[in-house]
């Protein structure tokens, strides 16, 4: 499954902690504003506000349609706050970078207790943007 795919980018991250440095603000700002729109079910948009590595995984069709399958019979959010969150350079199949991961503990309308995983990274023009994206 897609989102499955998406997560080789964000799960293996927390093996590389010999790589890891303090996380910005900016990062986590990100990965919640990009939740929002998931939340928020544009789908498409969050697609659009990814990061190109996330958009070179998946058109935005697929993305629409993992997401109607797997994140939208979770129903609406009732609760999220971050686990943890921590910043590295190296991830498993990636390009080396700036990337943030960041754990989420969600309770859903349909899901008690979920764990959310979304891997900002910092891109070229400075922004960060989501490159990963998982659910269990």
């Amino acid at each position: 499954m897609l989102i499955r795919s998406l997560a080789t980018l964000a799960l293996p991250a927390l093996a590389l902690l010999s790589s890891c440095k303090a996380v910005p603000p900016e990062a986590l700002s990100a990965a919640e504003a990009w939740l929002a729109l998931v939340d928020s079910g544009q789908y498409a948009q969050s697609w659009t506000e990814a990061a190109p590595v996330f958009k070179a995984a998946t058109d935005t069709p697929g993305w629409e349609r993992s997401l109607n399958g797997v994140r939208a019979p979770l129903g609406k959010v009732l609760s999220r706050t971050v686990n943890s969150s921590i910043a590295t350079t190296k991830l498993p199949g990636a390009p080396d970078g700036e990337y943030v991961v960041v754990l989420f503990d969600t309770s859903f309308e349909h899901k008690q207790a979920a764990t959310e995983t979304v891997t900002p990274m910092k891109d070229q023009d400075g922004r960060w943007r989501v490159s990963g994206y998982y659910i269990r």
